[in-house]
């Protein structure tokens, strides 16, 4: 399994060409092992439609319902563990809450994320997936 990112998660569903082809691969090699989408995600999706920051073709609640309802996609809920995780991440993260549930989440289940973000990327304590294999 790998956990997909919130923008990673956003553009696969809308075919964005700022999904790199690379990460398209990933996904679609592991889509029979599952894509992790964080609960977390769902609420920032939500936040950015909500800010027009993302405009989606139909209502959000549909949007989701399509979504997550895609051949490997799971929902990956907030646990305990995950929350104490993501308040005492070892080393240097930012403290984008976010971001640092979408950490633990990987960093519990062992898996890696699909990400641009260079913060998470340059985060030595999860495995991250770049958008190129150089």
């Amino acid at each position: 399994m790998i956990v997909l990112d919130t923008h990673i998660f956003v553009w696969w569903n809308q075919n964005d060409p700022k999904l790199s082809s690379y990460h398209r691969e990933v996904i679609e090699k592991e889509r029979p092992n599952r894509l992790g989408v964080c609960t977390i995600s769902l609420i920032e999706i939500a936040r950015l439609v909500s800010a027009g920051r993302i405009i989606l073709p139909v209502s959000i609640q549909e949007w989701f319902e399509i979504a997550l309802a895609q051949e490997g996609v799971i929902l990956m809920p907030i646990t305990p563990a995950i929350a104490v995780d993501a308040q005492s991440l070892p080393g240097d993260f930012h403290k984008d809450p976010a971001d640092r549930i979408i950490v633990a989440t990987a960093r519990s289940s062992n898996c890696s994320i699909v990400t641009v973000d260079q913060k998470i990327l340059n985060y030595s304590y999860v495995n991250a997936i770049p958008p190129t294999t150089s």
